[in-house]
């Protein structure tokens, strides 16, 4: 799967529910399912958090395609290439591309800085734990509810029923004033993009990469286990300001 498709698959639950992104969605949904390229990129240029983090991946890693498989995948699932962004970079990413110091208190901000400088890196799920508000088409705080939709998380494929699959994953919970990942639990998926081979042959025992509710791709064990790192990273860095 090229970096653009599989991106794509990421942005179509949010965009779904008008979250992120241009008023596309069936659009968006007519090329993931012919798997065409053609106007993909022109429709997630416009979603005003994820490109930048993707452009950001790459201009730290000398990667001139910013839907670079291993950028997409750095962003939603993590890898390496988050490892080479230094602090400055992060720090100056947060600031003048997404405006965010404009966009919080200053304690927040500061609180951020921070967290910079203990080592965060730009993972999906550190902007959806650590700078509370939904920063796409809705500006408003995130609730326990809504990070746990937006996070991108690891289910293991329990059950499949024709579009639907059950799928068994720790939720994000809330335990004692900390965020954690709670005792695995099960929840019904429907598998809203018909036409890739993974989605519709999923079988019991793989691992499905999530968000807000929809199946993105299957994944191995090795990435669920670096996701799940990345998300525990974040999640301890989130509970510094709680």
């Amino acid at each position: 799967m090229n970096g653009i498709l599989r991106c794509s698959r990421y942005a179509f639950g949010p965009n779904r529910l008008h979250y992120c992104g241009p008023e596309a969605n069936t659009e968006l949904k007519d090329y993931i399912n012919n798997s065409k390229d053609s106007g993909l990129s022109h429709l997630l240029k416009q979603f005003q958090t994820l490109y930048p983090y993707l452009q950001s991946i790459a201009h730290a890693n000398g990667i001139d395609d910013y839907f670079n498989d291993k950028v997409v995948e750095a962003y939603w699932l993590g890898n390496n290439l988050l490892e080479n962004i230094g602090k400055p970079k992060f720090h100056s990413f947060l600031v003048d591309e997404l405006q965010i110091k404009k966009r919080l208190p200053f304690k927040e901000f500061r609180w951020l800085e921070e967290k910079i400088s203990r080592g965060a890196v730009p993972h999906h799920s550190f902007h959806v734990m650590n700078i509370w508000r939904r920063t796409g088409n809705m500006d408003v705080p995130h609730t326990l509810e809504s990070m746990d939709e937006c996070r991108v998380s690891a289910g293991v494929v329990k059950e499949v029923a024709g579009p639907d699959i059950i799928v068994e994953y720790e939720p994000l919970i809330l335990e004692s004033g900390r965020l954690a990942l709670g005792a695995p639990l099960k929840r019904k998926l429907s598998r809203r993009l018909e036409s890739e081979y993974d989605i519709e042959q999923m079988r019991a025992g793989e691992t499905v990469s999530m968000h807000w509710g929809i199946p993105c791709e299957v994944i191995t064990k090795i990435q669920a286990e670096t996701l799940r790192k990345y998300t525990m990273r974040n999640i301890a860095f989130a509970n510094l300001t709680i």
